[in-house]
């Protein structure tokens, strides 16, 4: 559809409307009573949360990232589906999936009693899809617009046989200054740590950064926070569908030899991953469905 056809169909007045972004990729506009939000249909991506009376963007997104159909966005809220991390069979398929790089289509827009907006967005299997990975699936990606930002994956089989995923909503957010930041709730949880080659560990205290961070975090309760000594705010997270949580951080080494981030940006974000993965992996019987939500509200967490 073109962004007249969207607009037709699915703008809200005063509230929501489509335009074209960086690339010419399709974006929604969100401006409500309580946030302004943007989504790439891109990827079916959240580019930026900020609540009314927030100083700065819950959401970060590189300053060089690349906006161009078929490639992922470095930021925001990437869609890692229906693998996370590298190809699990060795095939040379994209790292996260195919769900990231794909243009995904408006299912459904609505202006809630509270003054919140939804948006939902639908992928399916096409023969470019099944050429990669052989299944027939329904994503649908809901996104609520208000004093918090909830997003719910679903994922429906609609083939004849099971199939298996891992994924994750791999949010990035903006912190003030790395060396300030910590997260909190995982004390006491097993993790693989990706950045010491895999070892298990066992997490003491809050979580903190000084090098590299890649951890998969085993058990995770629902309820995280990401705690912004700079900014002066946490950040806080509750999870459903989930016992996996994911940190990172590259640090200096790795985020110059990305094309896409600044050398200096890692100071300014941390990865806490809503996710299914690791040992945690999700099987989906024919005409079954799972649902992963993440939800963000900055300090203190508005109730629902």
């Amino acid at each position: 559809m073109t962004l007249e056809d969207l607009n037709a169909e699915h703008a809200i007045a005063d509230q929501l409307r489509f335009v074209a972004g960086p690339g010419g990729l399709p974006l929604v506009q969100v401006r409500n009573a309580h946030a302004e939000a943007v989504v790439s249909l891109h990827g079916a991506q959240v580019l930026s949360f900020r609540p009314v009376g927030a100083g700065a963007d819950v959401l970060f997104v590189s300053e060089r990232a690349h906006f161009q159909a078929g490639k992922a966005i470095r930021g925001g809220v990437p869609v890692c589906w229906p693998w996370f991390g590298a190809d699990p069979q060795g095939l040379g398929r994209p790292s996260h999936g195919i769900a990231r790089t794909r243009l995904w289509s408006v299912r459904g827009t609505a202006s809630t009693p509270e003054g919140e907006t939804e948006i939902t967005l639908g992928l399916v299997d096409t023969p470019e899809t099944m050429a990669i990975w052989p299944h027939a699936f329904h994503l649908a990606m809901e996104i609520t617009v208000g004093a918090t930002l909830r997003l719910a994956l679903t994922t429906r089989n609609t083939g004849e046989a099971p199939f298996t995923i891992t994924q994750a909503l791999h949010s990035y957010f903006t912190v003030g200054d790395i060396a300030m930041t910590t997260v909190t709730g995982l004390d006491g949880c097993h993790y693989t740590d990706k950045a010491a080659g895999g070892a298990v560990k066992q997490q003491a205290g809050a979580v903190a950064f000084a090098a590299e961070v890649d951890r998969i975090y085993t058990g995770a309760p629902a309820e995280l926070a990401l705690v912004d000594g700079a900014l002066q705010r946490s950040v806080h997270i509750h999870a459903e569908g989930s016992r996996t949580a994911v940190v990172w951080n590259p640090w200096a080494t790795l985020a110059a030899g990305m094309a896409d981030l600044q050398d200096d940006e890692y100071r300014r974000f941390v990865c806490m991953e809503t996710a299914n993965a690791g040992d945690e992996v999700v099987t989906v019987p024919p005409g079954g469905e799972h649902r992963l939500v993440a939800e963000f509200g900055l300090s203190p967490r508005a109730k629902r």
